[in-house]
């Protein structure tokens, strides 16, 4: 095992504040944000554009149910009191973006040069930029129509919905019978809205990038060697950010909080991004959107279905993950009330079935095992008293049709606390 250093993925440069909860006081500084997220939108996209008819109305709902979720209490925005968090937050995140980013931007960069001095190859860039738009769309169509019938599934199983989470840290966002559906509704809008925002960097390369017919077999193959090095050193910049999520106010509140404040299944799913942060995400450290539009819409597209499948962690409702699965990864815990672990946390460095190690088989040993990052950094203990109540909870509900009402038992909350 390597050795870490802990000062690298725990450097903060301004004041630290760990949160995993928004409260009535971040109000202003939520407007402020789904303000911004509605501006990247409308200047992105332009203002008849079908992601901004789409988008605003987001904005405008999310702004309106969370005072309703929280609570009013006014507060001078962060970033007003505070604006050096600002440029504190991206001397963060550019200094941690890995080398891919910068070989992907080079290589589109350098294509983009061959093609303006080889007007007389047969580029076809009319040609291919009309089949990057008809891509983008066709991956936003698959995974809004792939939530959708997820939303559809939680709608019809409301009640276990409700079961599952009367049994966790969610209780109190449940315990009223006509909440569970206007929760299930905000974590579907949620996870449209960062779709919505995440896709703003991909979409403003298709709009202002050239692609050559003649470059791509080149350009996509290519695109597969840097993405298969990202994936490689994807844990330990994943840690390092979601740390930052967590560990700085300003980054949660403006950038991860979202991604915590719906309920922990499917529905929410977005490269595990909140709305703004899958922006700077995937402007300023992913080097997917900078791929040949062939190969970014079919990393875009399995990206966010397997994330969003990932965090399906209301056992029993669709998209379901096997019990197997669910036992070897322990995000699950994050989105239940517990700040570690911070990276993928995975662990194959057990007994698994042949299944499941043979459709594991294509990942890198660094997202395996990345769980010895979190040990290493933090301490994190593997099979501790919170892991082992989710997978009660696992157990008793994964293969329940419909559970029956109950009321959960006293401590069952402080259980989960660990």
């Amino acid at each position: 095992m390597k050795t870490v250093n802990a000062e690298k993925f725990h450097q903060l440069y301004g004041a630290r504040k760990q949160r995993i909860n928004y409260q009535d006081k971040d109000l202003l500084d939520y407007a402020l944000m789904i303000v911004v997220c509605a501006a990247l939108i409308w200047f992105a996209y332009g203002p008849r554009h079908l992601m901004t008819v789409i988008g605003l109305p987001l904005c405008g709902f999310m702004l309106v149910t969370f005072p309703l979720r929280h609570g009013v209490k006014w507060k001078v925005p962060l970033a007003l009191r505070r604006p050096q968090e600002i440029v504190y937050s991206l001397v963060h995140k550019v200094r941690n973006i890995k080398p891919q980013y910068f070989i992907a931007l080079a290589l589109l960069a350098l294509e983009n040069y061959l093609i303006a001095v080889t007007p007389d190859l047969p580029h076809h860039v009319a040609w291919t930029h009309q089949v990057a738009v008809g891509l983008f769309w066709a991956h936003f169509i698959f995974i809004a129509g792939y939530r959708s019938v997820i939303l559809a599934a939680h709608l019809m199983k409301k009640d276990h919905v409700r079961n599952v989470l009367m049994e966790s840290v969610w209780k109190s966002n449940v315990e009223r019978e006509s909440r569970v559906v206007p929760e299930i509704v905000h974590a579907y809008c949620t996870g449209m809205l960062t779709h919505i925002v995440y896709l703003i960097p991909w979409y403003l390369v298709i709009r202002y990038a050239n692609f050559s017919l003649v470059f791509m077999p080149l350009t996509c193959v290519l695109a597969f060697v840097v993405q298969k090095r990202s994936v490689k050193n994807l844990n330990d910049w994943f840690y390092r950010d979601h740390w930052l999520g967590h560990n700085s106010e300003f980054d949660f509140v403006y950038l991860h909080g979202t991604h915590h404040d719906a309920l922990p299944c499917a529905l929410i799913g977005v490269a595990g991004n909140g709305y703004l942060e899958g922006f700077f995400r995937s402007a300023l450290a992913f080097p997917i959107p900078f791929y040949n539009p062939l190969v970014a819409a079919f990393f875009y597209t399995a990206d966010v279905k397997v994330d969003m499948e990932l965090h399906q962690y209301i056992p029993g409702v669709y998209p379901k993950l096997s019990r197997e699965f669910l036992s070897v990864i322990q995000h699950s815990l994050h989105h239940y009330g517990r700040l570690e672990p911070y990276g993928f946390a995975i662990n194959l460095d057990q007994p698994i079935s042949a299944e499941l190690k043979k459709r594991t088989s294509v990942l890198p040993d660094e997202l395996k095992y990345s769980i010895r990052l979190d040990e290493q950094l933090n301490g994190y203990e593997w099979d501790g008293p919170r892991f082992r109540w989710f997978m009660d909870l696992v157990h008793k509900y994964h293969d329940t049709p419909d559970a029956p009402p109950r009321e959960p038992a006293d401590g069952l909350d402080a259980r989960a606390q660990g």
